[in-house]
């Protein structure tokens, strides 16, 4: 971390961070969140074409997520982070855990970050807060998959301790063109 970064943890386990005139909390989205985080989710969506689906395709899955979240969080199975700075949310990191017996050890994610807010250790620290739940939670193992081609994001990835661990062909339609992703994983042992 740079010597002009500060990072604190206050008593609800928010990541707090102030860097370059940033003022980052990591923290889990409540009920007033909803509007903006599905604002964030379809923006995210709009500025990249590195996400899953399309951005009028999100809507209806950004709001099952939240309301999952929010009404069901007790189960354990999901944990949505946001990161918000001077109380606009500028990312996201959603955790989904394997509802089986044979797969609970396994968390898959999925990240977006606003690009005016990307290249400032902002995914590192969703993905820091994340890891301890996870821990916490027993999951041995973190995965996703990435566009082969989306550099910055694998760079990100690996940075956090994620290996490619195999390359799947031609798994998305994008902008006219078939496109590899790398599934990557983590374990947490």
């Amino acid at each position: 971390m740079n010597s002009g970064d500060e990072t604190s943890i206050d008593k609800d386990g928010c990541v707090n961070k102030m860097k370059k005139n940033i003022s980052l909390q990591i923290r889990r989205p409540c009920e007033r969140d909803a509007e903006a985080f599905l604002h964030l989710r379809k923006q995210v969506n709009e500025e990249t074409s590195f996400m899953l689906r399309e951005p009028d395709e999100n809507a209806m899955l950004a709001q099952h997520q939240l309301d999952q979240f929010l009404h069901d969080s007790s189960q354990g199975n999901i944990l949505i982070l946001v990161a918000e700075d001077q109380e606009r949310l500028v990312g996201f990191l959603i955790g989904e855990r394997g509802v089986r017996s044979r797969n609970r050890h396994r968390l898959g994610l999925m990240i977006g970050i606003l690009q005016a807010w990307t290249s400032q250790g902002i995914g590192t620290h969703l993905f820091l807060a994340m890891e301890d739940w996870a821990r916490n939670q027993g999951i041995l193992r973190l995965e996703l998959t990435v566009a082969a081609h989306n550099q910055a994001a694998v760079a990100l990835y690996r940075k956090c301790g994620f290996e490619i661990e195999g390359t799947m062909r031609q798994t998305m339609f994008i902008d006219e063109d078939y496109i590899d992703e790398h599934v990557m994983a983590k374990f947490l042992a």
